[in-house]
């Protein structure tokens, strides 16, 4: 039997049967950057017992001042690998899939042909997000999904809404309009935030990974983000019947 001893406080504040929907569950997260790797952490240290991370990248000199993995030590590492380290680390007993790729039409629905109780996205691409968001809704599956955390200074604005209800937020506009040429204008919980954001942070990249253009980011931003995105997973999955 797993030692969940470490898991006491958890466990004092939730109590044991909801722990042990927690212990049941199998969560899915997209993206191990800023925001996707302390989301990732967040459910392990929660108790969930199975996860699936994904993440096709390795650790860049310029991922240090945001993301989990990212250390002066781990440069060229696989960010899934680093990260799949860390939270076996947590709890020896998570059973862990590390998939290191990247989300693309084709690889979504192999992706997603396995059962998940809840999707966390973190993707910072708009097409492979947008891929993944289609998928898992075509699917009926659980779906959290991060907005734009660049540009932005204010934690104390995230807040939780469905996508229709996002504003001042140019990534989740480009997501509204791609998805309403889908034939989808509603139904995406997304975490985002209306503060406006800092223009000239703006840069252009080389395209790769789908990525044209990303915002200057500050430590804590994307790591509150990845909180706000688990404990979205964690609270729905502790009330969800199916887990009792």
């Amino acid at each position: 039997m797993n030692d969940l001893s470490w898991l006491s406080r958890t466990e004092l504040l939730v109590g044991k049967a909801k722990l042990d929907k927690l212990q049941q569950a199998h969560v899915l997260v997209v993206g191990m950057g800023g925001v996707g790797s302390f989301a990732a952490e967040f459910i392990c240290r929660a108790g969930v017992g199975q996860m699936t991370i994904v993440d096709g990248d390795v650790v860049e000199t310029s991922n240090r001042n945001r993301q989990l993995p990212a250390m002066a030590t781990t440069l060229g590492l696989s960010k899934a690998d680093v990260m799949g380290e860390r939270l076996h680390a947590i709890n020896p007993d998570l059973k862990l899939n590390i998939k290191h790729e990247f989300i693309t039409p084709d690889s979504v629905d192999l992706l997603l042909s396995e059962q998940y109780d809840y999707v966390v996205d973190a993707i910072d691409s708009l097409t492979p997000k947008i891929t993944l968001i289609c998928a898992a809704k075509a699917r009926k599956m659980k779906i959290i999904s991060s907005m734009g955390a660049g540009g932005k200074l204010d934690p104390t604005h995230l807040k939780v809404v469905d996508i229709s209800k996002t504003y001042n937020c140019p990534f989740a506009q480009f997501i509204r309009v791609r998805l309403r040429k889908l034939g989808i204008s509603r139904g995406v919980k997304v975490v985002f935030s209306p503060e406006v954001v800092v223009k000239e942070s703006l840069m252009f990249t080389d395209g790769s990974n789908y990525k044209k253009s990303a915002y200057g980011t500050i430590s804590y931003l994307p790591a509150a983000f990845g909180g706000v995105c688990a404990s979205v997973v964690i609270r729905n999955l502790m009330h969800d019947p199916a887990h009792g």
